[in-house]
C-alpha cells in the first residue's frame, strides 16, 4: 500500500478564517513547493534548508502572487508521516486556499484521501495501528476524559502493554516450537512452571483490559441518562437547569414534551448525554402515546435512569411513588436508578423529613431554583467508575481492539487448559499462534488492505 507520490490537502477546517494550513507529504513535497515559493529573506532553496524550520515568503504562479505565507519544512524521516512534509500557513480566504491547492495539483501533487497522512505514518513505522486510531479519537474528543484516554493511547500506553505481552508469549512459543523439532528425544525447553505463571499474568491483564471497555466505551460516546416520570413534574426544567440554557419547552400543560430531547454536557471531565422524555401516564392521545413508547426505549438504551416526581403533589401519596420506583427497578434491575424529588422548595421541614424517611436515598431538588442540582451532578459522577481514569490506567475504547482482546483471551484460556491437562506441545502451539495473531491485529503487525481501508476511511481529509 506504500505510495510515494506527493499528496496535498487542507489540514484546517474548510471555510473562511484567520489562517488556513495546507499540508503536503511525499518524496517531492519540498521540491514542488520550492518551485512556487519566493522567500522574502533568503535566496536559499527550501530543499537546502534545515528540517523543522519556518520560512516567510510568497506563493507565486509565474508573475502572479497568490498570497504571503509561512512555509514549515519537515524532512524525512523526522516528520509526522516519515516522508518529506511541507505545511503552508496562508490567509484563511476560501479563494486563496483553493488557488494554492489547485496550483500544486497542476504541478505534481494529488489530493489526499481520508486519513492518508496518518496511514502513511503507520506504513512508515511512525505510529502503530492503535496509535493511529487514537489520532482520530483525539480529534473527536469533546471532553477531558475522552481526551485523556486518546492521549494515553497515542503516546503508546496501550500498544506497549500489548507488545510486552506478545513478546513474552512469543519467546515461550519459540521454545515450544523448538521442542517439536526434538519430539523424538522427549525434551522440554519451555519451563512449564514459568509458562503457567506467564499465562496467568496475561490472563489477568487481558481480563482487566476487556473489563475497562465498559467504562471506556461510555466515556468515549457519552453516558446516556434518561430523565423519566409523570407529566408536568419538571423533567424539562431539570434538563434546562443541567444544561444551563432553555433547551426544552417548559409549560404548565401536562404532556408538553411529546418526543425525546437530547443534549450533552461535561461533568467533571465526563460527557453525559441527558434525554428528556415524554411523561409516563395513561393517555388516548396517539402522538403522546408514541412519545411514551419512546420513553421506555430510551430507558432501555440509557446507562442511568433518573425518576423525577413532584414532591409537593405527592407528599401525601408517597406509597404510589415508591411503587413506581420499584416497578422501574424490577424492569431494569441492572440499571442505576436515581429517585429525585423535585419542587422541594414548596415543602416545609416536617414534610421534607417524612419524604427522606420514607424513600431511601432520595435526592432533594428544585429544578426551578437550582437547589440540589450540584448534588445531582456529584452523584452522577460517583456512579461512573473513573478510578482507572484517575490512575492513568489503560482503558479500551475501540470496538475493534475489544473484539481482538476477547479472541486473544479465548485462545489464552485454551493454552491455560492445555497446561493444566498436560496437552502436547504441538496442539498448544496452535492456540499460542492464534493468541499471537490477535495481539498483532491490535497493533497492526498483522493487517489487511480491507482493514486499513475501513479504519482510515473514517478519518478527516488532511489528517
Amino acid at each position: 500500500m506504500i505510495n510515494h507520490d506527493t499528496i496535498i490537502a487542507l489540514a484546517t477546517p474548510s471555510g473562511s478564517g484567520a489562517i488556513a494550513v495546507i499540508r503536503l507529504s511525499g518524496n517531492d513535497a519540498i521540491s514542488i513547493t520550492d518551485k512556487h515559493f519566493k522567500s522574502v529573506k533568503s535566496n536559499k532553496a527550501l530543499t537546502k534548508q534545515k528540517t523543522h524550520t519556518i520560512h516567510l515568503g510568497h506563493i507565486v504562479e509565474g508573475k502572479k502572487t497568490l498570497d504571503e505565507v509561512l512555509v514549515s519544512v519537515f524532512k524525512n524521516p523526522n516528520s509526522y508521516t516519515g516522508e518529506n512534509v511541507v505545511e503552508i500557513s496562508c490567509h484563511g480566504s476560501a479563494y486563496i486556499q483553493q488557488e494554492i491547492i489547485q496550483l500544486f495539483l497542476r504541478n505534481g501533487c494529488r489530493m489526499a484521501t481520508a486519513g492518508e497522512f496518518t496511514l502513511r505514518a503507520f506504513l512508515n513505522g511512525k505510529l502503530d495501528l492503535s496509535q493511529a486510531e487514537a489520532v482520530a479519537d483525539l480529534i473527536a474528543s469533546d471532553n477531558e476524559a475522552s481526551h485523556q484516554i486518546a492521549m494515553q493511547q497515542m503516546r503508546g500506553g496501550f500498544s506497549s502493554e500489548i507488545a510486552k505481552l506478545r513478546s513474552e508469549l512469543m519467546n515461550f512459543a519459540s521454545l515450544i516450537e523448538l521442542e517439536l523439532d526434538f519430539s523424538e528425544e522427549d525434551v522440554e525447553f519451555a519451563d512449564r512452571t514459568q509458562f503457567k505463571a506467564l499465562i496467568e499474568r496475561i490472563n489477568f491483564v487481558l481480563k482487566r483490559l476487556i473489563d475497562s471497555f465498559a467504562v471506556g466505551n461510555v466515556i468515549k460516546n457519552g453516558i446516556p441518562v434518561a430523565i423519566v416520570g409523570e407529566p408536568n413534574v419538571g423533567k424539562s426544567t431539570l434538563l434546562n437547569a443541567l444544561l444551563n440554557e432553555e433547551r426544552a419547552i417548559v409549560s404548565e400543560i401536562a404532556g408538553t414534551t411529546r418526543d425525546t430531547i437530547e443534549d450533552e454536557i461535561s461533568i467533571g471531565g465526563i460527557g453525559f448525554r441527558f434525554i428528556d422524555t415524554a411523561g409516563i401516564r395513561e393517555t388516548k392521545d396517539v402522538v403522546e402515546s408514541i412519545g411514551i413508547k419512546k420513553t421506555f426505549e430510551k430507558i432501555e438504551q440509557s446507562k442511568v435512569t433518573i425518576y423525577l416526581f413532584d414532591a409537593e403533589q405527592n407528599i401525601d401519596k408517597l406509597d404510589v411513588v415508591k411503587f413506581e420506583i420499584e416497578k422501574i427497578k424490577n424492569k431494569y434491575p441492572q440499571k442505576p436508578l436515581l429517585a429525585i424529588a423535585n419542587k422541594i422548595d414548596k415543602l416545609n421541614a416536617q414534610q421534607t423529613h417524612n419524604l427522606k424517611s420514607q424513600i431511601l436515598n432520595v435526592l432533594l431538588l428544585s429544578a426551578k431554583t437550582g437547589i440540589g442540582v450540584d448534588e445531582l451532578t456529584k452523584v452522577l459522577l460517583e456512579l461512573i467508575n473513573t478510578g482507572a481514569l484517575r490512575n492513568d490506567e489503560t482503558i479500551v475504547t475501540n470496538s475493534r481492539h475489544y473484539d481482538s482482546l476477547l479472541k486473544a483471551h479465548e485462545e489464552v484460556q485454551k493454552v491455560k487448559y492445555g497446561l493444566e491437562t498436560g496437552l502436547s506441545g504441538d496442539l498448544m502451539a496452535i492456540d499460542i499462534r492464534q493468541a499471537l495473531y490477535h495481539f498483532g491485529e491490535i497493533t497492526g503487525e498483522i493487517t489487511t488492505d480491507d482493514l486499513l481501508g475501513n479504519i482510515f476511511a473514517n478519518f478527516c481529509i488532511g489528517k
